[in-house]
């Protein structure tokens, strides 16, 4: 099963006009995520050879870096649009809400 197959199989159970939203994002989810494997396989740091304290950022690791932000925000769009923000209790939404209201948090 393809990454693009699991993640049809994540969202079957969404609403249709939830699942026309999300194709597109699931698309470039699918695409960064093989994007990023292949990065990955790249060297991040070019060092220099005859003095190893001169260290230089390559393309590749920049590029993983702007796709694995992409990748984050494609995941957090989806995951808002099937009720993934939803939480209970979320214990860093509950402290900023006592900041907030000025009460102590023991």
């Amino acid at each position: 099963m393809t990454r693009r197959e699991e993640l049809d199989e994540i969202f079957k159970d969404i609403d249709e006009n939830k699942k026309k939203l999300i194709k597109p994002l699931l698309d470039d989810i699918s695409f960064l995520e093989l994007r990023m494997e292949e990065l990955k396989k790249m060297p991040f740091i070019r060092v220099h050879p005859k003095d190893p304290t001169k260290q230089k950022v390559t393309k590749a690791a920049k590029l993983y870096k702007e796709h694995s932000q992409s990748y984050m925000n494609a995941i957090r769009m989806v995951y808002s649009m099937i009720g993934g923000h939803e939480i209970d209790e979320d214990p860093v939404q509950k402290f900023l809400e006592g900041r907030k209201s000025g009460s102590q948090l023991p």
